[in-house]
């Protein structure tokens, strides 16, 4: 944040800077210090009456990226104060990849985006990104993609763009129709946050609050790397707490870099890095109709443009762009509606990787095993009951199970070395490792959940209350 003026009116900037400041009071102070790329505190509920999840992480200082600006207004989807509509202005030429819900209803955003970016010359030129809380537009019918369209349409003429370029995302209750009216009418202020002097860790704070449902922290991840010696940034914030089982819940992420990269190659690296990121993460098991990923390169860092996949400049592009996908995944699972417990279910001996995929997830989204993390109860055969009835192949003479070091069950039996004192106290740790080893192969794989709590249940009882 810039210092408050000496004296005179306040300009727009200043005045977009102090409404920062009081969203992300009383850590503003500290927002406006962060010049390094430490860690700082951004915590503030989307719905009234949550308490911030006890596995919150903090929200990272993020550095200025070239050709991206951000800014948030509140466009009254919700009934209290709060912003709800982002938008994000990129430079000319910015490039952009997404990947959607394969859900079978599919919402408005959703629909617009995979058609523009399936076009001939689809993701070359993307100059914005619309985002609202409080509406997911989705199962609205023909009226839900009207909508959709006008604001496209009322962007692209702020903009000087073309409609087509211009990407939607919407997230919050399914089943109501978007009043893009709202949006209209609220993004002559919205550019004029664009124009101001924001630091850029606030216009991501900000963004991550914006775009929250049942969310109690804003999630946002920051990476560096070099592609032929220059350096590139790669920032990224995402939502999601409940109805998290990506299928590429309601989880949307959203990233961008200063690196210069067509859209096929940062359709395949995005395609190759969600599988073992959003795709390997579940609160609930539940599938949204809005998911959606969206990778922008705006090129601004003067690297050199890649324009192929198999360029070995991108080898450090991929692991740092792995890296923040991960790390938003994870913060989805750390705020899961409810949670108490991280937790890391990880298959190994299986008889393919999607075998131990599928045995994996079984675990993770059981709700009775679940429910035993909660009790911080180690309750084994629950783990034993979501392997047997996936019917992958699994040699139950031969499987083990462990909860971090510790063995319950070995070939096929409980482990003679087991230890229930010691097996009680490792259940109360807020981070918990479950593996298993089911004999059948040499294949493994991870994924990451939550346990499921009676407040679970209160959240999801009200939500639309």
């Amino acid at each position: 944040m810039s210092r408050a003026p000496e004296m005179g009116r306040a300009s727009t900037g200043q005045k977009i800077e102090q409404a920062i400041e009081k969203a992300l009071d009383p850590l503003a102070t500290a927002l406006r210090r962060a010049t390094t790329p430490t860690k700082v505190i951004v915590a503030a509920p989307g719905k009234p009456g949550l308490e911030v999840s006890p596995l919150a992480v903090p929200f990272p200082a993020i550095p200025a990226i070239g050709g991206v600006e951000i800014a948030t207004a509140r466009a009254g989807f919700y009934k209290h104060e709060r912003d709800d509509l982002v938008v994000f202005r990129f430079a000319r030429g910015t490039t952009c990849a997404g990947v959607f819900t394969r859900h079978k209803i599919g919402s408005a955003p959703v629909d617009w985006c995979k058609r523009q970016l399936a076009a001939d010359g689809g993701g070359e030129d993307v100059r914005a990104l619309v985002v609202n809380a409080g509406c997911a537009n989705a199962f609205t019918g023909k009226a839900g993609a009207d909508a959709a369209r006008r604001t496209a349409s009322e962007v692209a003429k702020r903009f000087g763009c073309r409609q087509r370029d211009v990407m939607l995302a919407s997230t919050g209750v399914i089943g109501v129709l978007l009043d893009d009216r709202k949006i209209a009418a609220r993004l002559a202020d919205v550019e004029a946050a664009l124009d101001a002097d924001a630091s850029a860790t606030g216009q991501w704070a900000v963004a991550g609050l914006g775009i929250m449902t049942t969310d109690t922290f804003p999630k946002g991840a920051f990476a560096e790397c070099q592609i032929d010696g220059r350096t590139v940034r790669i920032a990224g914030i995402a939502k999601g707490s409940g109805m998290i089982a990506p299928d590429m819940a309601t989880m949307l992420a959203f990233i961008v870099t200063d690196a210069a990269i067509a859209p096929p190659v940062l359709q395949a690296l995005l395609g190759l890095h969600v599988r073992t990121t959003f795709n390997s993460v579940t609160v609930d098991g539940d599938t949204s109709t809005n998911d959606t990923c969206l990778l922008f390169a705006t090129g601004a860092s003067g690297a050199p443009r890649i324009g192929r996949v198999g360029d070995r400049r991108l080898k450090e592009f991929s692991a740092a762009l792995d890296k923040v996908m991960l790390d938003l995944a994870h913060q989805l699972v750390r705020d899961g509606e409810g949670a108490t417990k991280f937790v890391r279910v990880t298959v190994d001996g299986a008889a393919s990787p999607a075998s131990a995929r599928k045995l994996a997830k079984s675990i993770a989204d059981s709700p009775l095993v679940k429910t035993a993390l909660a009790g911080e109860d180690a309750n084994w055969g629950r783990v034993v009951m979501a392997v047997g009835k996936t019917e992958e192949p699994v040699d139950r003479d031969h499987l083990a199970i462990r909860f971090g070091p510790h063995v319950a069950a070995v070939d096929g039996a409980p482990s003679p070395t087991y230890d229930e004192a010691a097996m009680s106290a490792y259940m109360k740790n807020a981070e918990i490792d479950i593996t298993v080893d089911v004999g059948s192969g040499r294949a493994s794989a991870t994924v990451w959940t939550c346990d499921l709590t009676k407040r679970y249940v209160e959240i999801n009882g009200d939500y639309r209350s």
